[in-house]
Formats: C-alpha cells, structure tokens, sequence
C-alpha cells in the first residue's frame, strides 16, 4: 500500500446559528478535506479546519504544508510500515497539527481500510455506540436559556455551556437561568475558553458551587500557557477541571499530569496532530488516573468521524463532544458515523466508513 498522491480540497459550510465563544464567532465552517490515494486504489480521508486562535492555522497554511512540505515527504511511502509513516509526518514540520491531523485521519482511514476493519475495531474496539453532548453558545442569559431548553426537548441530555466572554457575575447569572429554564436532570458543562482570571476563576465557581447549580466540570478556565495558575484553580474548587487548550502534544501532558494540573483532559486531534499522538496522550492521562474526553472544532461529518472512532476504542475516554455536525446547514460528507440523536453509531464499513465514490464526485465538483 504505497502512497501515489495526497489532494487538498478546501470547502465551506453554513451553520444554522452562529458558534460564540469567549476566543471567536464562527457563521461558516470552513475546512480542508486531504486525500490520500494508494498505488493499489485506495483512498483515504482527512479533514483540517483552521482556528486561528487555538492552533494557529489557517486555510493558506494548512495547505500549503500538505502539498508542499508533508505531502512530497511522503509519497512513495509504504503503509506496510505505518510507523516510519507517522514518524515522517510529525518530524516534517514544526506545529502545523491540524494539516498533520488531517494527513493521519487519511492514513488511519486507509489502515483500517488495509485490515478490512472499521477503524475503531482497529484501534481497540471498547464501545459501539457514544453519547454527545450539545453546546449553546455564549449569548445573553435569557437567550441561552431559551438554546438550551430547545436542545434538551430535542433528546440531549448533557449541554456544554459556553461562558468567560465578560465579567463573571453575568456568567453565573447565565447557569442560574439556564438551571431555572431546564432543570437538574440534564448535565451541565462549562467552558470559558481561557476567559478568566485565575483569582476570579476560582470566585465564579465558587459562587456557582454555593448555589447548587451542579456543574459536572469547568473546562479550561485559564490561559492556556498558565499552568500553575490551572493548578491553582483545581487546588482551590471542588468541581472538577478539564484541561484544553494547555494541552496539545504528549509533553504537555505529562507536564499537566505531573503538575496536578487538572482533573481531566479534552483531547482533540487539531491539537494533537491527529489519532497517533491522540493515543499517547491517553495512554499518559490513564497511567495517572486521569479520564478524557475527546472533542472537536467546528468540524464536517469527516473529522468528528475520525474523532469518534478513536474515542470509541479506548475505555479512558469517557466523555464525548461531537455536536459540531448537527450545527452545520448541510451535510457535505457521504459516510462516517451515523446520527441518531444524541446517539452516535458506527457502520461496519472498513476505515472511516465513508462513500468513496461519492465524496470523489462531490469534491471534484465543487472545484
């Protein structure tokens, strides 16, 4: 299974409402689709969507480190060897983790393909279906409410809130009016993006602990690069706190588990560079104790399916967040994982499961 030639394709994709958080707005899901095609006639899929203030790339970047600096290293490449593969891929540029994500996506759709396997029976096979929550984005308290009432009536039974883009009183007012609207019977999660201040971070949960709003975890409060400060806010609340945008290599990890730094981590394979260092990262998180959960950014159907079957296959990853394509006003990719609700089922295709023909069709019209 030789390498012939890897394609960028790049796509665009309404959303039903835009996505807010405390870092940005998104109104269209914009996206790099990578294939990868073999001597012997297989293909594979990836997906790279830029996000400037998390990763740092962007459409021009993404592309031009796949076809002009990682793709010409790996041509001629045999899949046989996987691990020269991915050793090749990592070591070909500095950073650039979504564009690496999107060419390991590709390579994985196409091992799984090679063993006749999907991918998530290839990589470990733990569960066969997941449960994903549903994010309502940051807005007024009342708007919010309103968001997270019209999800809950739709089945889901776990939301991610998204909060720190002002002062922290507003945010606490936007739980007690989402609590007021909906409930105790759906989980709660937050996440601040990096929106707070250490100090402040702690007095916001605080304020939310004292009130009974049952909030199942705080992701990233902090800056990303203030790792003691993260370590503060874990030390000084009860609820637990799941590192994000701290963590993008193994490294990082180690130096967050190590630290005690948080209760949890979200692993996302933008950050990672893809499923082969998404598995180290784990694989550190379960020898300290540490659960994860796997989550994405405002991705198609293409790159949440590779998230999945990853974070179907390992017992440590125990919470999901693959909403992204349910916000999306159109459905562009033919295959993948299959929606049921909130329920996310996988097929019994090998690899990603994803209908070669038709995405080729697909793609090479819309250029």
């Amino acid at each position: 299974m030789i390498i012939h030639s890897i394609e960028t394709f790049s796509i665009a994709v309404p959303l039903t409402k835009p996505f807010k958080t405390a870092l940005r707005t998104v109104i269209i899901a914009e996206s790099i689709f990578v294939k990868i095609s073999t001597e012997d006639g297989f293909v594979g899929w990836g997906e790279a969507p830029p996000t400037h203030v998390i990763t740092g790339d962007s459409l021009g970047s993404i592309q031009f480190a796949i076809n002009h600096v990682m793709g010409p290293q790996l041509l001629g490449l045999d899949l046989h060897h996987s691990e020269r593969v991915f050793q090749k891929l990592h070591r070909s540029m500095v950073g650039n983790s979504s564009a690496k994500a999107a060419i390991d996506m590709a390579i994985h759709d196409l091992l799984g393909q090679l063993a006749g396997l999907p991918l998530v029976t290839l990589l470990g096979g733990y569960r066969d279906t997941l449960e994903t929550d549903f994010t309502v984005s940051v807005n007024d308290a009342e708007e919010m409410a309103e968001d997270a009432a019209s999800y809950v009536a739709k089945g889901f039974n776990m939301l991610k809130i998204k909060v720190g883009i002002d002062d922290i009183a507003k945010d606490v007012e936007r739980i007690r009016a989402i609590r007021q609207k909906i409930g105790y019977d759906t989980k709660l999660r937050l996440d601040a993006n990096q929106g707070w201040e250490v100090k402040e971070a702690v007095r916001a949960i605080g304020q939310m602990e004292d009130a009974g709003l049952d909030i199942e975890l705080i992701e990233q409060p902090v800056i990303a690069y203030d790792i003691t400060g993260l370590q503060y806010v874990t030390q000084h609340t009860h609820t637990p706190i799941m590192a994000d945008e701290s963590i993008f290599t193994p490294r990082d990890a180690l130096r967050v588990l190590q630290m005690r730094a948080a209760d949890l981590i979200n692993i996302k394979l933008m950050k990672a560079g893809g499923i082969y260092q998404a598995l180290k990262i784990n694989a550190l998180a379960e020898s300290y104790g540490v659960e994860c959960m796997t989550g994405s950014m405002i991705e198609t159907k293409l790159g949440i399916s590779a998230a999945a079957h990853f974070a179907a296959s390992q017992p440590n990853v125990t919470r999901f967040d693959f909403d992204a394509p349910l916000m999306l006003a159109e459905d562009v990719v033919d295959g993948g994982i299959i929606y049921d609700g909130r329920n996310i089922k996988f097929s019994k295709e090998p690899g990603l499961g994803l209908n070669k023909e038709l995405m080729n069709k697909r793609l090479h019209r819309k250029r």
